[in-house]
């Protein structure tokens, strides 16, 4: 056996190193450069995507809130109703050949020595003034006068629908109303409709009626945006019902359907739990079939019942 003949030689080499363990470390430093990045990656997306979700909301809410085109063509004229002979057509310009109409159907038997209470109904988003003179009917039956203001850019008004246009219009449609002969200034009710709950509640920050019914509506605009996944401050019209109703001292009845698809039931819970002096009354139904057919009377005999009460026509 060779003896080795350079023993410091050897000594001074030392342990050769492991290929294997420096690759790894590069290795495992390279994949967590690599997840990191594909993470921020997600993340941009995730943002943009989000992005560009709120801001076709914002763009599309006012097709989303008045959707006109949804709703049904005007009827022709002359009108085809029994109401026509009575019927007062106001008319409103706005701008340069920009008009928005309001229909006002007195009770019968009325005049300025028997003036008689009235109720301002405000329809829903794809309705028109047109065809509610199933509404007409009831409130004449109580002996009860109807103003029908119309939107614009609804039916045969010009103009774009917006919650300040709506509103300044509404103002005026109002101002009229009371000055007509046969009608008690002291006793005007608004009565809204799903959106025309927020015209209703948006109206008497302005002109406080005497009583204030609100059928299958909202809280308010703002709080539906959260449905959608966007803040609140993006909608151009907020319709906070649940600021007048919770600081409003009017007598108020609001109806909601426990079904309701459209403006779910957490909405009119909500606006009862601000007005715990309201009268609120659920049914069965959804929200275009309120009441629902077998509740249609009983809901007419509530309406009358807090109109009673709160001294609009008498018992």
């Amino acid at each position: 056996m060779k003896e080795n003949t350079h023993p410091e030689k050897t000594a001074r080499m030392g342990p050769l190193p492991t290929p294997s363990a420096a690759g790894a470390g590069s290795s495992c430093s390279r994949n967590r450069r690599l997840f990191k990045s594909r993470w921020v990656r997600i993340l941009g997306y995730i943002v943009f995507g989000y992005i560009f979700w709120c801001a076709a909301l914002y763009v599309y809410q006012d097709h989303l809130i008045f959707p006109v085109d949804q709703a049904p063509a005007p009827l022709p004229r002359p009108l085809p109703m029994p109401l026509t002979d009575q019927m007062v057509i106001h008319t409103l310009e706005f701008a340069p050949n920009a008009r928005v109409e309001a229909w006002f159907v007195p009770a019968l038997g009325v005049d300025s020595d028997h003036p008689s209470p009235a109720v301002i109904f405000f329809h829903g988003n794809a309705e028109l003034i047109d065809y509610q003179d199933h509404i007409v009917r009831r409130y004449h039956a109580m002996g009860i006068s109807v103003l029908l203001p119309e939107y614009r850019g609804y039916g045969l008004s010009g103009g774009t629908p917006s919650q300040e246009g709506i509103r300044s219009d509404c103002v005026k449609f109002y101002d009229w109303l009371i000055q007509r002969p046969g009608v008690d200034a002291s006793r005007i009710v608004f009565h809204g409709s799903s959106l025309g709950g927020g015209v209703a509640c948006d109206l008497a920050t302005q002109r406080e009626p005497a009583a204030l019914i609100l059928q299958s509506t909202f809280a308010s605009v703002a709080s539906m945006a959260h449905g959608y996944g966007v803040p609140s401050f993006l909608a151009k019209h907020p319709f906070r019902n649940d600021l007048y109703v919770a600081g409003s001292d009017v007598p108020k009845l609001i109806f909601h359907g426990c079904r309701d698809e459209i403006i779910p039931i957490a909405h009119g819970r909500k606006l009862r739990d601000l007005a715990p002096n309201a009268l609120y009354i659920e049914y069965d139904c959804g929200h275009n079939d309120w009441p629902g057919r077998s509740n249609t009377e009983a809901a007419w005999g509530a309406i009358r019942s807090f109109l009673v009460g709160a001294g609009i026509v008498p018992e």
